[in-house]
């Protein structure tokens, strides 16, 4: 059964822009089906404005559309949850919350983001919930 995990925006634009390393291995390893990523409204319209941004794009290797092909193609390969609640676990960067929120009710295994320090200090704990660097999963597994 393959691992359930939330693919932080930061894993998307590091793929995007690198043409190897563990993000672009982590986003393979989604697409072939050995993780399971999940991925809610707010994760959705934050991967899509994020791909749309100039500074992203012009850092990419690869065509505009190519980026929306590999955008899209990871979309289609996450599990859709639907957050009913708002715990609010109050981390450092408000605009992360929605991720832990969306590894929740999820029930993921853990988060996988090249900031884990966002995550730390949260007024709601989660201790089933790993906060994970790319490079930490691919040495886990």
């Amino acid at each position: 059964m393959a691992q359930r995990i939330v693919v932080d925006t930061s894993v998307l634009i590091a793929a995007l822009i690198s043409e190897a390393g563990p993000s672009r291995e982590i986003l393979r390893r989604c697409l072939i089906g050995t993780y399971q990523p999940l991925i809610s409204n707010a994760l959705f319209w934050e991967y899509a404005d994020v791909t749309n941004r100039d500074s992203i794009l012009d850092l990419c290797p690869v065509s505009v559309q190519d980026v929306h092909d590999l955008r899209d193609s990871l979309c289609t390969t996450c599990e859709w949850i639907s957050i009913y609640y708002l715990w609010r676990p109050n981390l450092a960067d408000e605009s992360d919350n929605h991720i832990l929120e969306l590894a929740v009710a999820g029930n993921a295994e853990m988060i996988v983001s090249n900031n884990i320090c966002d995550f730390r200090d949260s007024q709601l704990t989660f201790p089933e919930i790993d906060i994970v660097t790319p490079e930490q999963l691919l040495q886990s597994n």
